[in-house]
């Protein structure tokens, strides 16, 4: 049985909703135990109402900082503390932030140098720098989209469709090079292999396109040829564009 890794969340209540909180401790379930998870605000600050709410039935401890100066967000100050802390403690295997603030890239770019995953969550408007420093971001509005759209046949689709898929040059360009580098003598690529090869050279996450797992990506993307082996149960591909 593969070891849970000990995750440290900490949450920038001043970047990020609240709506979303549920869907993240889910995610974060497939990686570890989330044993810290600390929430960051001034609490006296009626904008955190929302958040109050949500830190007991999710056992989460909330972080007070008062807002010393106006116009300065002392909250940022007193999260990088606390996570260098946590760090130094050699009590946790992994970090998980949740904010929209890029403020925060070089402090998970210090984590990640201590050889440690940082798992990014964010809204729409977190800036590219700290999406791709993470060794795993997701985007919360699509956490909620699928949590709210679990009916395969709802009328409103989440998930990106062949041509918008095969449009995304980047993804198209990232999909394509960890078959290569993962790939057999005949071309044929395990998709365990393909998808930790995305693991660690990318932030990406199928669920920013709609899709819980990335195997379901890659069939509807249809660049790839895919066969079930071992009595069906391990998935390998192959680029579309290779000859038999």
């Amino acid at each position: 049985m593969p070891v849970k890794l000990r995750i440290a969340l900490l949450i920038d209540c001043d970047n990020v909703s609240q709506n979303c909180i549920e869907g993240v401790l889910e995610e974060l379930s497939n990686y570890g135990v989330v044993n810290v998870r600390h929430a960051h605000g001034d609490w006296n600050n009626s904008c955190l109402t929302g958040w109050s709410e949500k830190l007991h039935p999710n056992a989460i401890r909330p972080m007070q900082q008062f807002a010393y100066t106006k116009g300065k967000n002392a909250t940022d100050s007193a999260m990088i503390i606390d996570a260098m802390d946590i760090l130094y403690s050699k009590n946790i295997d992994a970090f998980a932030l949740m904010t929209s603030d890029s403020d925060f890239t070089p402090l998970v770019l210090r984590i990640r140098e201590s050889g440690l995953p940082v798992y990014g969550f964010g809204e729409k408007k977190t800036p590219q720098p700290f999406v791709d420093a993470c060794s795993l971001f997701i985007y919360t509005e699509k956490l909620s989209s699928i949590a709210n759209n679990k009916d395969e046949k709802s009328p409103v689709s989440l998930k990106k469709s062949k041509k918008e898929l095969r449009a995304d040059t980047s993804l198209v360009r990232l999909m394509r090079t960890a078959v290569e580098q993962t790939a057999d003598d005949d071309g044929w690529a395990n998709m365990a292999k393909v998808g930790a090869y995305i693991s660690n050279n990318s932030s990406f996450s199928p669920i920013n396109y709609g899709y819980k797992r990335l195997g379901d990506l890659i069939k509807v993307s249809e660049l790839f040829k895919v066969e079930m082996r071992h009595e069906g149960s391990v998935m390998y591909i192959k680029d579309a564009r290779t000859k038999e």
